[in-house]
């Protein structure tokens, strides 16, 4: 999983995969640094696998993972835990490096559609719902907190966030010990950000980003309540860590938070080539969602792949195979919520500078509603109805009106990305190592805005 934080978000697929593997399946193979192992995968799951309970790796001496960002991940030390464990991974995928920062799963070999490309016992797998069993008491003071702050849909997270800290704090006496230590030690999310970096964005990757930091403000006060030493309860570097890490390592599946070590290494793809899922017993299956060609990356989907800017605040990298970004309408929010459109809706598109219907129906609503409430409300529920005809003679009648607000918006847009960009320039990286992925998000919102630019003038 890439050093910039790449988590995964699984596609809900309840069926149990273990019927795809009878014992005369192909058999799996396990990829480390200078051999393979392979293994028929039933066996190893129900006889072979060491419990975590009763298993302790111990590869390096005792003490607390180093979160030094100078500290290289130490990724195939994990790759031969997890298969002491019982991961299994299909013939020909292994982990792949092009920097030595960034490791994801690749195949060599020709991978079937509905073909098992790597399997995680539940041994290994952090859920929301086992933290609770595990910490029971613990949680509730932290959890009450949370819920007099807003935020009880992130309970979940808060769990595994809490399970990360409790391995972290037992150094290498925990059984995930190898796991921790290959994971990456900055992240570049909105979490992870500082007011100078917002300052530096388009309001509405601000507004993303600044609301991760204040959930990991509220997490922050939460784990007060918890019994953690000194060490791990005051030291910011530490809680950040690993809000990040449960944050960007666990997907949302059935209502819970689940972390499956190996299988978090999948990076985001606009196009996939795998799925995740869990079966009743809470073990991990990734499945191949189409034909795989040897040479391939192995992808999952971490969100909504139209936008880059909400992956950008929550995961910390730029998915630049998006087709467009949001608008940037943020001043028009209310008739946005009015209409009953999201940000997901209101795009424009990069390659071809089109901008999508919705947004010339929330820029005709904001100048209607400026100029003639009546007339505001007959487009309302033109739209409402979904009355094709009559909110198209609306724009017909007032298209001068949207054209001169929309021009108006992507001009003084444009203006404030220099203006931005300028700013995070200016910037020192030793201080603000964030600086190129912000030029490189707004560097993706300019080249879209000058596309619709040139698709208004020509209008």
């Amino acid at each position: 999983r890439n050093q910039k934080s790449r988590a995964y978000v699984a596609e809900e697929h309840k069926e149990d995969h273990s019927s795809l593997l009878p014992p005369s399946c192909t058999p799996f193979c396990i990829v480390q640094i200078d051999h393979t192992m392979k293994f028929d995968l039933l066996l190893l799951a129900g006889i072979s696998a060491k419990s975590t309970s009763a298993f302790s790796f111990r590869a390096v001496p005792a003490g607390s993972v180093n979160l030094s960002s100078s500290v290289e991940r130490d990724v195939y030390t994990m790759a031969d835990w997890a298969a002491s464990y019982g991961v299994q991974q299909a013939e020909g995928v292994q982990l792949n490096s092009y920097d030595g920062k960034d490791y994801f799963p690749a195949t060599q070999s020709d991978i079937p559609a509905g073909t098992p490309v790597m399997y995680v016992p539940s041994d290994l797998v952090f859920s929301s719902s086992k933290a609770e069993q595990e910490f029971g008491g613990n949680l509730s003071a932290c959890e009450n907190q949370l819920v007099q702050a807003g935020l009880q849909d992130k309970i979940p997270l808060f769990r595994v966030f809490f399970k990360v800290l409790a391995e972290y704090e037992k150094g290498q006496d925990s059984p995930f010990f190898p796991w921790l230590n290959s994971l990456p030690r900055s992240f570049n999310t909105g979490a992870s950000m500082t007011y100078a970096c917002f300052d530096c964005l388009p309001p509405y990757a601000a507004y993303l980003a600044l609301s991760e930091r204040q959930n990991f403000v509220n997490f922050q006060k939460s784990v007060r309540n918890a019994p953690f030493s000194e060490d791990v309860l005051k030291n910011v570097t530490v809680l950040k860590w690993a809000y990040n890490v449960a944050l960007t390592r666990s997907i949302e599946y059935n209502g819970e938070r689940m972390i499956a070590p190996m299988a978090d290494m999948f990076n985001h793809g606009t196009e996939t080539e795998v799925e995740i899922s869990y079966d009743g017993n809470g073990d991990c299956y990734a499945i191949a969602s189409v034909d795989i060609p040897a040479g391939s990356p192995l992808r999952i989907s971490y969100g909504d792949p139209t936008d880059p800017t909400p992956l950008f605040a929550k995961y910390g990298f730029l998915d630049e195979s998006s087709p467009g970004t949001f608008c940037k309408l943020m001043h028009m929010r209310k008739e946005m919520e009015a209409l009953g459109y999201t940000y997901a809706n209101l795009l424009f598109y990069r390659e071809t500078g089109e901008i999508s219907p919705e947004v010339y129906d929330v820029v005709l609503y904001h100048c209607l509603l400026k100029n003639d409430e009546g007339v505001a409300n007959g487009f309302y529920q033109a739209v409402m109805s979904g009355d094709e005809n009559t909110k198209g003679e609306y724009h017909g009648q007032y298209w001068q009106y949207t054209k001169e607000e929309l021009q108006k918006h992507v001009d003084g847009t444009l203006r404030d990305l220099e203006r931005w960009s300028t700013k995070a320039n200016s910037y020192d990286l030793n201080t603000h190592p964030r600086v190129p992925l912000i030029l490189q998000h707004n560097g993706f919102v300019t080249e879209t805005f000058l596309g619709v630019k040139s698709s208004l003038d020509m209008m």
